[in-house]
């Protein structure tokens, strides 16, 4: 697809590699909402970009639905979906304390990283098969986010393993079931990326976490996230894949 003059949705497009994503978005021509439940980050991306703002909470099916619908008011259907809104864990099974972890908080993050990218996934194809198709059939393409703790989760990282696992197993159910549709479907799985979060933490746990890539030794810049997103959505070829960018980094137990 032709990223130029489409409508383009990008959850938690306020930060991180949701912003770079939204910025690469609008470098190549498409018309982007930024998408955010933190709406004064939201406003300020769309701003600088030329796009919209729409508050957003993925996990909430009216939330989520209301701003695809702001969105299509501003710039038409889009056709392009960049699901990046998620959060972090770290809790162990039995804690320090003896104490079961609550349950609550494994709740938490699956509701948000799993049942919100499938939330905004489900209500983004509804709209977008309903469009015209496009050249080879094509109507929209949907990147997902997972993470490699996917793969090689560490300690303390159940929910958040588990919830990324879980995106990437519904990606080439989900490109199967929608190929009737002509929507595509592809999942990143970034590995450690130079993104807000990061940047808290002291420079020598940077340098640390970085000398643990294999090559090249240093965090993902978010603009490389997003230029392999834009790339997917330019690609008609790709379907149904999970793609790790991560310089070849198997993660430690701890």
């Amino acid at each position: 697809m032709n990223i130029q003059g489409q409508a383009a949705l990008v959850t938690g497009g306020g930060s991180g590699l949701g912003e770079a994503t939204a910025r690469e978005l609008a470098r190549l021509g498409a018309q982007v909402a930024v998408l955010d439940l933190n709406l004064e980050n939201a406003q300020r991306v769309a701003a600088e970009i030329g796009g919209v703002a729409c508050p957003c909470d993925v996990s909430n099916p009216e939330s989520m639905q209301a701003a695809i619908d702001a969105a299509a008011a501003a710039h038409g259907p889009a056709r392009i979906l960049m699901q990046i809104a998620g959060i972090g864990s770290a809790k162990r099974v039995v804690g320090k304390d003896g104490n079961a972890a609550p349950l609550e908080d494994f709740a938490r993050v699956i509701n948000v990283n799993l049942i919100g990218t499938y939330n905004a996934a489900r209500l983004f194809a509804a709209a977008c098969a309903k469009l015209d198709p496009l050249e080879d059939g094509e109507r929209g393409v949907m990147v997902l986010t997972a993470s490699v703790a996917a793969f090689d989760g560490q300690v303390g990282q159940q929910a958040y393993s588990a919830s990324k696992a879980g995106v990437v197993g519904m990606t080439l159910p989900m490109a199967r079931d929608l190929a009737q549709h002509g929507i595509r479907v592809c999942t990143i799985a970034p590995g450690l990326f130079l993104t807000p979060l990061m940047k808290t933490l002291p420079e020598p746990v940077q340098a640390s976490l970085a000398a643990s890539i294999p090559f090249p030794p240093r965090l993902g810049k978010p603009e490389e996230f997003a230029q392999l997103a834009a790339h997917i959505v330019s690609n008609g070829h790709l379907n149904g894949e999970t793609i790790r960018l991560d310089g070849a980094l198997r993660m430690a137990p701890r």
